[in-house]
């Protein structure tokens, strides 16, 4: 799981092809290959398989034989009967042992902030794992502000999601002036690796090992009155609370605690003014 734009399907790519070829080729043994169902919503399948037609000439036809793409998964939904009868019959036509879901908002249909929806969801992708035998790896996107430390609690939408995983894998980008990111990483059933640097080789587009750690970068300056102005006045002079949050959070790159006091603060000395839920600009 990750931010939207980090890398998280290209990263994902990379592992199935690796799986496929019993090949290590970002980090993680792969003693033997695997079959892997790829069932994508993101591309237009014509583009998906140019994309791991790229990324195969660095393996050549080792995966050729245990990969598949699910060339019809999208309109199918796990959150409906059918949809999921879909998803069993291509991962036992394929004879899956990995199935790859990216990403989990185009399974469904329900709010991922409906704790009985997502508790729904997550039994049907269970039963899609029982019925099929095969493990599942489900590309999802996090909450647009947690903690240096969160990883499996870090999803989008209900905590239903948290429980029943095994295996979490948060990949974030330290910085946005280096194209480094690092993948971090939270076990249920085993104790956890440390987080690791990777790097996207633009040809290729596969991740791999950075050499090095990214240069630490300096802290940000506190947000000033003027930077909650500034946001304030990129949204049309008028914003409600969370929205002006997120705003400076976003153009400034604080934390949301960060962005609350300089709102809170703001206001007190009259730079914004509160009324009727709205936050503006003084008259």
């Amino acid at each position: 799981m990750s931010a939207a734009k980090v890398g998280k399907s290209l990263l994902v790519a990379n592992l199935a092809l690796s799986l496929a070829a019993g090949v290590d080729r970002i980090g993680f043994p792969i003693p033997a290959p695997r079959r892997v169902l790829i069932c994508q919503f993101e591309l237009p399948v014509a583009q998906f398989v140019s994309r791991l037609a790229l990324m195969r000439g660095v393996l050549g036809a080792a995966a050729d034989q245990h990969l598949l793409v699910d060339t019809r998964a999208t309109g199918h939904l796990l959150s409906a009967a059918q949809g999921l009868n879909h998803f069993v019959s291509a991962a036992r036509a394929a004879a899956a042992e990995i199935i790859v879901l990216d990403p989990l908002y185009s399974t469904h249909d329900q709010d991922e902030n409906d704790t009985r929806a997502m508790a729904a969801l997550c039994q049907s992708l269970l039963r899609l794992r029982d019925a099929s035998r095969a493990a599942l790896v489900v590309v999802h996107h996090v909450r647009k502000s947690i903690g240096r430390h969160e990883i499996g609690s870090a999803f989008r939408g209900s905590s239903a999601l948290h429980a029943v995983g095994d295996s979490y894998l948060l990949l974030t980008r330290p910085s946005p002036q280096l194209a480094t990111i690092e993948l971090r990483f939270q076990f249920r059933y085993a104790a956890s690796q440390p987080p690791r640097l990777l790097q996207l080789d633009p040809h290729t587009l596969w991740f791999s090992s950075a050499d090095k750690p990214p240069a630490t970068v300096a802290p940000r300056r506190k947000v000033e009155k003027a930077d909650v102005k500034q946001a304030l006045a990129d949204m049309g002079d008028q914003a409600r609370y969370n929205q002006l949050r997120d705003q400076i959070m976003n153009t400034t790159e604080c934390s949301k605690r960060t962005a609350q006091l300089a709102i809170s603060e703001a206001c007190q000395q009259g730079f914004i003014v509160q009324a009727n839920g709205q936050y503006r600009l003084p008259l």
